[in-house]
């Protein structure tokens, strides 16, 4: 069981940065696949970014390549989540996940089992 907790969200004009970091239970985190994904309201959850176990891959939905940079520390067992020049479209619930698949390139959210209480980021214009 992978226990998961978000920090970081806030309230930032657009143009500014925000870091979320995702903490991890579970001493075998680097055994995970990991992802960022958001939720709007009235939307469904949608895929941000995911890293690979190692680090070595990374994936991002287009509309945040460029702004955002997905990273891990498999010693501290964290995943961050960078996000720079945010706009009022990102504003979301942000979500850290895990999922048992190594390299989880064009990810589904159903892949992932493990989730976290979410954190809130709202941009304004």
């Amino acid at each position: 069981q992978v226990q998961l907790v978000e920090s970081g969200g806030g309230l930032v004009q657009a143009g500014g940065s925000l870091r979320l970091s995702c903490a991890a239970s579970e001493r075998t985190f680097r055994t995970y696949g990991m992802g960022w994904f958001r939720q709007a309201p009235g939307k469904e959850r949608e895929f941000v970014a995911t890293i690979s176990w190692i680090g070595g891959g990374t994936y991002y939905t287009n509309s945040v390549k460029g702004r955002f940079t997905i990273s891990r520390d498999n010693v501290k067992n964290i995943l961050y989540l960078q996000m720079n020049s945010l706009k009022p479209e990102d504003t979301a619930v942000y979500y850290c996940a895990a999922t048992e698949r190594l390299d989880p390139a064009d990810p589904k959210v159903a892949e992932f089992t493990w989730w976290g209480q979410g954190t809130q980021v709202t941009v304004s214009s």
